[in-house]
Order: structure tokens, then sequence, then C-alpha cells
């Protein structure tokens, strides 16, 4: 889909994880909220202006 980023791909993107395996990790494991809620996918689709959450950091997408 176009304007959208998977969120193990935004994360890794950001240096919030160091690999796509820790992605996996810390989204299944329920760590990260998007939108304010938690999300296990690890490919929901990213939109401009969505936020993610993540050991106390909060940003704002940008595609």
């Amino acid at each position: 889909m176009e304007g959208t980023m998977d969120l193990q791909d935004w994360l890794k993107l950001h240096d919030w994880v160091q690999t796509g395996g820790h992605a996996k990790v810390v989204i299944q494991s329920g760590l990260v909220q998007v939108n304010g809620a938690i999300e296990t996918r690890r490919r929901k689709k990213l939109r401009e202006g969505d936020t993610v959450t993540y050991q106390g950091r909060t940003a704002t997408v940008h595609l």
C-alpha cells in the first residue's frame, strides 16, 4: 500500500530496535503502542500522522 510502512520496519529505521528479530520480540510482547493502543502485529501498516510509543518514547510517523 502506497504511503505506508510496516511497524517493524519503522522501528528499525528509527533505531528504536537493533534488528528485525528484536522488533518481532518487542512488538509481539505487547511493548509497542500505535495511536495509544498496544499493537502486536509486526506488519501493522503505519500511515502519516500515526504515533508510535516504545520504552517511554513517542514519535509521530512522517513518511
